[in-house]
């Protein structure tokens, strides 16, 4: 019995890429073909998602026929009412061992396996998502030790099954543990660390294999099971560069972003006050990110770097505008960090260059760092050196823990090192875009995010 399993992960909407590695996907795929995702495929940046509440992605798949998709941190991260909804809507099986709710109970529509017989040979296909550790709770999710997760499924499918398939997005180096530890695994398409093989690996007679990211490239895997053995005859990952995308994707991407643009171009309301955008200079649009950042996670100081945001606001808000100008899906998060850490990172914030560095990491759809922007804090500078610092009314105390409320980005250390030497870090399940939208609809933080947080000591000499 000969089976050939191609497939795809960390597309993260990436859907020009992924309309050329359907070409790919429909020469190779017969009648023995399984067609499998290892998560990652729905980034929530894309405007055909946000508007179509996911429904974009499941529309996408199941043209091209997918059989089973395992859940990575993407497909979580706008929310379990949006996992839920396309979960529940999907042809195919959305799959995970250890994701529940923060109460314990099932994500609605999400399996924790699935049963798949091709021309009688059956196949238990089981997934397993990263843990994403404190934001979990923000997220309103929890996850389960996937060891057992992954145990507890071959167990409960106890010969019901001829080949064991583990859709997994926990990055390869715990796929080559799990590849030792349980021997049941026959295969794993592994995923989240966007590791592309060049050729399959085989560890404990565990075969594995790993397509990088962003639909660059197609996974083959073709075996043969005789006798309750499996040989790999061959596997591969095909670049998808050299091939013209396929028609029926680029249509249905055309309906849903039409039908998005509308949803999401409705006007929610107009703001009285240009919030204009910079990179390197202060402004109102990074001013009132931070100071709503501080009210909302009632923390003495506010923090944002500039480069969260690619452009301003000048007349009215619309869901789509906030995704244009602040794509990035990251987290409203406090934590507490001493006096000196911070004052690290100003001091490097007031340098142009380091406004301009590139400022990818995780979670960033931008392209610069950006300036520090802070709320409840004034700093002193001549232009290039940062004289005082105040938080509130009082000196910087280089010893002191303060608490702040930033991004998961800055908590993180991303761009502004020091930021990362913090502790007692909490997450909340909205995004920085959410800030925007709540607090440029309130005139008293219009008004205050024109009042300069950096204040220039020769122009105050003058």
């Amino acid at each position: 019995m000969k089976l050939s399993i191609i497939h795809t992960n960390d597309i993260h909407s990436n859907f020009t890429n992924f309309a050329r590695a359907v070409t790919v996907i429909k020469q190779y795929k017969q009648e023995h073909t399984l067609l499998l995702d290892g998560g990652d495929f729905a980034d929530f940046k894309s405007i055909e998602l946000q508007g179509t509440k996911g429904i974009a992605a499941l529309e996408l798949l199941d043209s091209v026929g997918y059989d089973a998709l395992t859940i990575g941190n993407n497909e979580m991260f706008n929310g379990v009412d949006t996992l839920e909804n396309m979960a529940s809507n999907s042809h195919f099986p959305f799959i995970s061992n250890n994701l529940l709710k923060k109460d314990l109970t099932p994500i609605k529509g999400v399996h924790t396996s699935t049963i798949i017989n091709k021309n009688g040979l059956r196949i238990l296909i089981t997934g397993s998502s990263p843990n994403l550790g404190d934001f979990c709770d923000g997220l309103g999710i929890s996850m389960s030790p996937f060891k057992e997760a992954i145990k507890k499924e071959i167990e409960r499918n106890h010969g019901a099954y001829d080949i064991c398939i583990l859709l997994s997005h926990l990055g390869t180096f715990e796929d080559e543990v799990l590849a030792t530890e349980i021997p049941e695994i026959d295969i794993i398409i592994s995923a989240h660390d966007h590791k592309l093989y060049s050729e399959a690996r085989i560890i404990d007679n565990t075969i594995m294999n790993s397509a990088g990211n962003y639909a660059e490239h197609v996974g083959i895997v073709d075996l043969e099971i005789a006798d309750g053995k499996i040989t790999l005859l061959h596997a591969e990952t095909i670049a998808t560069n050299t091939f013209e995308p396929d028609n029926e994707i680029l249509s249905i991407l055309h309906t849903n972003k039409e039908k998005a643009i509308q949803v999401l171009s409705q006007p929610l309301y107009r703001i009285t006050k240009p919030l204009w955008h910079d990179v390197v200079e202060e402004n109102p649009l990074s001013n009132l990110i931070a100071d709503g950042l501080k009210d909302m996670l009632n923390c003495e100081i506010g923090l944002i770097n500039s480069g969260i945001c690619n452009a301003g606001l000048f007349d009215h808000i619309s869901k789509k505008k906030l995704i244009e100008i602040c794509p990035s899906p990251l987290n409203p998060t406090s934590f507490e960090i001493q006096g000196k850490h911070l004052k690290e990172a100003i001091i490097q914030s007031i340098d142009s260059q380091m406004n301009l560095v590139d400022g990818r990491g995780p979670g960033f759809r931008g392209r610069f760092l950006g300036k520090l922007h802070v709320s409840g804090a004034e700093i002193i500078h001549d232009g290039s050196t940062v004289h005082e610092i105040y938080i509130g009314n009082e000196p910087l105390d280089a010893e002191r823990w303060y608490t702040v409320a930033s991004s998961d980005y800055l908590q993180r250390g991303t761009g502004y090192q020091s930021l990362a030497q913090n502790r007692n870090e909490k997450y909340l399940a909205e995004e920085i875009k959410d800030v925007i939208l709540l607090y440029a609809d309130k005139e008293v933080y219009l008004e205050k995010a024109y009042q300069n947080r950096w204040t220039d000591k020769l122009a105050i000499k003058n």
